[in-house]
């Protein structure tokens, strides 16, 4: 596997081919509960898979993982095509990258209370794509082992019409004009 930046960590990997992206997004704000709850669960066995992490701002440094701070756009497409599924916060941009590709999301919504964010709008990000089956959502820390369970099995719905499609149709109407 490629480096990617200096900054990444060498960590213990664990022995499945299979990839999983943990990605908390560019926000400058540490969302050290995801990432902590994941290191954890891997600790314990509820992951199989390899996970590479994307950790932004977190105080926290996972040791059952490889990570990186941030990377670049084309690295980040890299990691995202290639992983089998997608953890991450509830945010748009990581939603509808997974929907494109039709990855398993688990998103785990950031929330004020813990200064992941200015407001608790991603719970609402969280709550509408679940109840679509488009994503699997953990509301708190302590469910990711089990959601990590289920998330090899989880095959999410996939949207009717993405931005994408539904500009090339408006402009299509619009060159018949």
């Amino acid at each position: 596997m490629a480096a990617f930046g200096k900054e990444i960590q060498e960590n213990r990997l664990r022995g499945s081919n299979s990839v999983i992206l943990l990605t908390v997004g560019t926000s400058p704000f540490q969302f050290d509960r995801l990432v902590r709850a994941v290191d954890l669960a891997i600790a314990a066995g509820s992951v199989d898979d390899q996970v590479f992490a994307q950790i932004g701002f977190c105080k926290y440094k996972p040791i059952n993982m490889r990570y990186a701070p941030m990377l670049n756009k084309e690295e980040f497409d890299e990691h995202f095509q290639n992983s089998q599924a997608i953890i991450g916060h509830a945010g748009m941009g990581t939603i509808s990258m997974a929907l494109d590709q039709l990855k398993p999301l688990l998103v785990m919504p950031r929330l004020r209370m813990y200064d992941e964010h200015v407001n608790d709008h991603q719970l609402g990000t969280a709550r509408w794509f679940e109840k679509d089956g488009h994503v699997l959502a953990a509301y708190a820390a302590e469910v990711i082992p089990s959601r990590l369970e289920a998330l090899p099995f989880f095959e999410p719905k996939p949207r009717l019409a993405s931005p994408e499609r539904v500009a090339a149709k408006v402009a299509e109407f619009l060159d018949a004009l």
